[in-house]
């Protein structure tokens, strides 16, 4: 195989390490979605998950208020309605509504699952030393939801500039973990 030079600024559609997911926050009676692919596993137990926020949405304010958040998991039947949350402003609009979502309570935090998310992570905030800095929040997941139902999710991969890989297909390999 003949590999060639691949521009820098594309990378991050290469490592994009798992699906897209809705970030759901809440704070003194607001409440945002935020669509967001920019995340890693960091620890099995407690579940630990970093992901960047940027510090001018609307989600990073709700965030660093209530160090407490929802990581939802949508697939394919939702995409269009995980797009537009992406391409609007919590500031200016109420995401639930406009895209007809449907708020769940959680029952550990204050921010709202979406009811038609594949699952949903109920998180606390657990480090935030590098928040300042890189806009990087580790979070501990406390409680979690799955919809039994789906049996093998169609979730969503981002690559970058509005193209999406779709997941669903399991396959079983060897592992050293049975």
């Amino acid at each position: 195989m003949a590999k060639r030079t691949y521009p820098l600024s594309k990378v991050y559609g290469l490592l994009e390490p798992g699906p897209v997911v809705l970030i759901t926050t809440a704070h003194k009676g607001q409440t945002d979605i935020m669509t967001q692919s920019w995340h890693t596993m960091m620890e099995f137990d407690p579940p630990l998950v970093g992901c960047v926020i940027s510090g001018i949405n609307h989600s990073f304010d709700l965030l660093k208020a209530s160090r407490e958040c929802v990581i939802n998991i949508p697939t394919l039947d939702i995409a269009d309605k995980v797009v537009g949350c992406g391409n609007t402003s919590g500031r200016k609009i109420d995401k639930f509504k406009r895209f007809s979502l449907t708020p769940s309570p959680a029952a550990l935090v204050q921010a709202p699952l979406i009811k038609e998310c594949y699952a949903s992570l109920e998180c606390v905030v657990a480090d935030t030393r590098m928040v300042n800095k890189y806009n990087f929040f580790v979070l501990e997941v406390v409680k979690a939801w799955i919809d039994p139902a789906m049996k093998n999710p169609n979730t969503l991969h981002h690559f970058g500039k509005g193209n999406f890989m779709i997941a669903g297909e399991t396959i079983r390999l060897a592992s050293r973990m049975k």
